[in-house]
């Protein structure tokens, strides 16, 4: 279950990201984070931070509430 919450979070900020038409690396920099922490969150591979979601959420212009509307 946890996995399949990271998995979907991470497919989340990737299409957002995409839709933006933002590579890793900008998403990264505009979110103040590192590139392999985009990496890992979009793959699901890590377990993201509160304080990581809020700046990527700020860095897209998305509130918080728009990552958890996914079907698990």
């Amino acid at each position: 279950m946890k996995e399949d919450l990271l998995l979907k979070l991470g497919q989340k900020i990737r299409y957002e990201r995409m839709k933006q038409n933002l590579s890793q690396e900008t998403l990264a920099d505009l979110a103040d984070l590192s590139m392999t922490s985009i990496s890992l969150l979009e793959t699901g591979s890590s377990n993201i931070k509160f304080l990581s979601l809020y700046k990527i959420a700020k860095a897209l212009d998305l509130n918080l509430g728009d990552f958890s509307d996914f079907k698990l």
